[in-house]
């Protein structure tokens, strides 16, 4: 088998505050013969997301840290061109998590075949058909028990995991959605293509006072994505008997000083609020209802989506970093080939 090397992000210093090119480092990696077992992808999208940017910090989370020195994983989708696995043939399209490279090679068991489906981008297996939409799938129906009939707000609306969580509401029978985003252009897209009732540019004027006005009727469900102001504003307006799901804290992922907190929690107890932090991995059992139920709304042509991709795995950093000044419409990701 011919050498042939990757290109990798690796982790070079831990950020304080807004991460920076200088906290990551642009690595090329030989790569071996393939052992028995292992296969060899080339990546053709790799995904940033919020998330990541927890995993850069030293300190306790629901999953380990990224390592100094390592190379950055997340999700990624390819396609098999070497193969010393029986069970994943040259060709295979494959979702893994080795992330941010041009070029994984891995034991076969680190990666899952997906079909590959007439008229669907590939790029789709990372977000609305993946696990972005399973975590607003999860999020809506087990943690906030959305009800037929139910007002929902959604923070964060235009990201990847608002733009699905948005329209899913919808499709269960919400009443009304109300999504926020940080720009008039994100603002029209929420109502114009996803389906939201109403849109508040959170850069206008207090979330707290918008929210209020906007639905003085109050809300039974809240969907977060940003925490800080906005769970602030969801709890002032919370129905009794109201359910929030906290996805995310955008907020807080960069911040060096300390994030004041609601100063309304005593809502909690008055109006006999649930609220429960989740992450996806306790919730993956979900997947295959998931799955059958978008798959039929996608194929009925109910689902939109955007993306905003970038070319180039030695664009990685850049992408990352817009996507965390919220420079994205839906999904960021970086094409690394096909």
């Amino acid at each position: 088998m011919q050498p042939m090397t990757s290109t990798e992000i690796q982790l070079a210093a831990r950020p304080t505050g807004w991460p920076t090119h200088d906290n990551f480092h642009v690595a090329t990696v030989e790569l071996g013969d393939l052992k028995p077992g292992e296969v060899r992808v080339a990546n053709a999208y790799v995904s940033v997301d919020p998330y990541m940017r927890g995993r850069m910090n030293d300190v306790r989370s629901y999953v380990a840290p990224y390592a100094i020195g390592e190379r950055i994983t997340g999700g990624a989708i390819g396609r098999v061109i070497a193969s010393a696995a029986d069970t994943l043939p040259v060709g295979t399209v494959v979702l893994h998590q080795h992330g941010w490279s041009d070029v994984i090679q891995a034991d076969a068991a680190t990666f899952r075949a997906v079909p590959e489906l007439e008229g669907v981008p590939l790029s789709l297996y990372l977000h609305i058909l993946g696990m972005t939409g399973l975590t607003a799938y999860v999020g809506l129906t087990r943690i906030a028990q959305m009800r037929e009939g139910d007002t929902v707000f959604i923070s964060g609306a235009a990201g990847a995991v608002g733009t699905a969580a948005g329209q899913i509401a919808r499709l269960l029978g919400a009443k009304r959605v109300i999504g926020s985003a940080g720009s008039p252009e994100k603002v029209r897209l929420l109502t114009e293509k996803y389906g939201y009732d109403t849109a508040l540019n959170y850069r206008d004027a207090p979330i707290r006072k918008q929210l209020a006005e906007a639905v003085p009727e109050g809300i039974d469900v809240y969907f977060d994505n940003v925490g800080g102001d906005h769970l602030e504003a969801a709890l002032d307006m919370m129905n009794d008997g109201g359910r929030l799901a906290l996805c995310g804290a955008i907020t807080a992922y960069n911040s060096t000083e300390r994030v004041p907190g609601p100063d309304n929690m005593a809502n909690i107890i008055t109006r006999a609020l649930s609220i429960r932090g989740f992450t996806l991995s306790a919730h993956l059992d979900l997947s295959a209802e998931f799955n059958a139920r978008m798959t039929e709304w996608f194929a009925a042509g109910k689902i939109a989506y955007d993306e905003t991709v970038v070319d180039g795995i030695e664009h990685t950093v850049d992408a990352f970093i817009d996507m965390m000044r919220g420079a994205n419409t839906g999904k960021m990701l970086v094409r690394t080939g096909e």
